[in-house]
């Protein structure tokens, strides 16, 4: 069994139908209370359904009240506080996790969360996310996962630097998403795998670039680019489909 971290962190906020819905189908935590509107939204009975019999901590406020809660308005209604997410304690090793991806300074939590979505649903075995330059899984990101982040064994780095230290102790070929490598989609990827994906701004850490393999999405022209979500969906599921190497 995964082991995960053990020490005192405070209570999370996560909102949108889904993400507490997949909190409560994971079991993985605990739902300490709720917040919806006086006139719940229609997947409300689903969310009822989940709950133990007779949950107690439920409280009925109007939406604006929500909107000051998760300063947004795209809570669809329902706000939860839970107990923190249960990141992994130590690194990934190919044998447990063949193909893993290392975020490095994506700071788009919308980005964070839509690159989780896929990891999860391409069969990603892990992620690293750093917790330096790098926007944490907040509740926003949560949501932008659709809460499929809830399923997924995440280990926290200290640092990009540490994770790719940590990464190439533990056995695996490194491909860095970027400009100027080869065609992704002609590389024959090893079987322990980890895909790099650099910030929106900068990219990967220089010094990380020179540890693994720079591969490039073909696109129409240089002065262009995906979005770092984008590329990494298209990336995940090219590597997690090609046939393995012998």
């Amino acid at each position: 069994m995964t082991k995960v971290v053990e020490q005192k962190r405070a209570n999370e906020m996560i909102f949108g139908v889904h993400p507490l819905l997949e909190v409560l189908k994971a079991k993985r935590r605990k739902v300490v209370g709720i917040y919806t509107t006086k006139v719940p939204p229609k997947a409300w009975e689903k969310v009822l359904a989940l709950l133990p019999k007779g949950f107690p901590n439920i409280q009925y406020v109007a939406r604006d009240v929500l909107d000051r809660m998760s300063q947004t308005d795209d809570h669809m209604g329902l706000i939860a506080w839970v107990s923190p997410f249960p990141f992994r304690s130590k690194m990934f090793t190919p044998k447990e996790a063949p193909f893993i991806v290392l975020l490095d300074a994506v700071q788009d939590v919308r980005n964070v969360g839509a690159i989780l979505r896929t990891a999860y649903c391409a069969g990603v075995s892990g992620v690293i996310l750093c917790k330096t330059h790098s926007a944490p899984l907040s509740g926003a990101a949560f949501k932008a996962s659709a809460g499929l982040a809830e399923y997924l064994d995440i280990y926290l780095a200290p640092s990009i630097k540490a994770a790719a230290d940590e990464v190439a102790r533990a056995g695996y070929k490194m491909y860095m998403a970027g400009f100027g490598g080869k065609n992704a989609l002609d590389v024959v990827y090893d079987n322990a795998k980890c895909l790099v994906i650099g910030g929106e701004a900068r990219g990967i850490d220089k010094e990380v670039m020179k540890k693994g393999e720079l591969i490039t999405l073909p696109q129409r022209s240089l002065d262009i680019s995906y979005n770092a979500s984008v590329a990494a969906g298209i990336l995940i599921f090219t590597m997690g489909h090609q046939k393995k190497s012998s």
